[in-house]
């Protein structure tokens, strides 16, 4: 596995990374004892950025991630992320910035985790109502106590990413980027180029979509949190269908499948891109991980860039777009 910089001053990592999210909540069903499976294999092939966070499934997912590492916690780049804060309506969500809050909620992962420090924290998305300054000085005061390795931010705009920085380093930029989602080249992407941050990239193959394997909304089930995502509606789904059967033949071309031809191509957009996507399935991690391995043509990308060019996709990336690039 190719490795590629968080970061002007951070470690090397996995080219490609590996999303936990899913292995607890969100995508349906679950099998913990696959997806400790999948994080073994993954390290066994040299995919040793893992991403977590403490909303996902309620902290259950850092107990599961920090299982799987234990043993091996020398092998691993562990990412965790805070400030989404949830409660007993499982569609509730809520912001926390605060000072206090920042290390109440470090502490909290450290333990379930079972580590001793993190290499990367994130603030999981800006709290409004608290300057970013604050947010990130509590997160520098970690590092300082070595709780903390190295700071991130997550779905931040431009300006909030300059201030955070400002404060102390940043490491890394998590944020929503692939084929389908290429509004942060705008202005937000050369802005972390300009300050030496990487910019980690979620949900690399949309959420699924790019694969080729989704079809009607009304036959993907109702625990599966795609079933809301404005892209998977009627009234964008024919649109969005035709542009990813569109992928899909340039994929042929290439020999591969269209979930590496997504991931290959954002490993062109940059040395400092390096996209995390998430499976709990043996099967999906060996696809995923083999994408560093393809090379696409001038031609290929050429073909990309006129089959899907940026603003192609119809529909929002969420229901609700308040929280993101603040």
């Amino acid at each position: 596995m190719i490795k590629r910089r968080l970061g002007d001053g951070g470690p090397e990592v996995s080219a490609i990374g590996l999303g936990c999210m899913g292995m607890s909540e969100f995508y349906g069903a679950t099998d913990e004892a696959e997806s400790i499976a999948v994080i073994h294999r993954a390290l066994d092939l040299g995919v040793d950025f893992l991403d977590t966070a403490d909303m996902y499934g309620r902290g259950r997912n850092e107990e599961l991630v920090g299982r799987a590492v234990k043993g091996r916690r020398d092998e691993v780049v562990l990412a965790t992320k805070f400030g989404i804060v949830r409660s007993d309506d499982p569609t509730a969500r809520a912001v926390n910035g605060r000072p206090e809050y920042v290390r109440q909620a470090c502490d909290a992962s450290l333990q379930r985790l079972g580590v001793d420090h993190i290499d990367l924290y994130y603030l999981h998305r800006r709290d409004p109502e608290v300057a970013i300054e604050e947010t990130v000085g509590a997160m520098a005061g970690l590092v300082a106590a070595g709780k903390v390795r190295h700071l991130g931010l997550s779905e931040v705009s431009a300006d909030t990413l300059r201030k955070g920085h400002a404060t102390h380093p940043i490491a890394a930029l998590q944020s929503e980027y692939s084929l389908f989602t290429r509004g942060l080249e705008e202005d937000i992407l050369p802005a972390a180029r300009e300050l030496g941050i990487a910019l980690v990239a979620y949900s690399p193959i949309s959420r699924g979509l790019l694969t080729g394997t989704l079809g009607a909304v009304e036959d993907i089930p109702d625990d599966d949190f795609r079933k809301h995502m404005p892209r998977m509606q009627a009234e964008h789904a024919e649109h969005n269908l035709a542009l990813v059967a569109a992928v899909g033949a340039i994929a042929e071309e290439a020999g591969c499948t269209p979930a590496q031809l997504a991931l290959a191509w954002l490993l062109t957009r940059g040395e400092d891109v390096i996209p995390i996507p998430g499976t709990k399935r043996l099967r999906y991690l060996e696809e995923n991980s083999a994408a560093a391995d393809v090379t696409l043509t001038p031609a290929q990308l050429d073909a990309l860039e006129r089959a899907v060019p940026a603003g192609a996709v119809q529909g929002a990336r969420y229901p609700d777009m308040s929280s993101v690039e603040l």
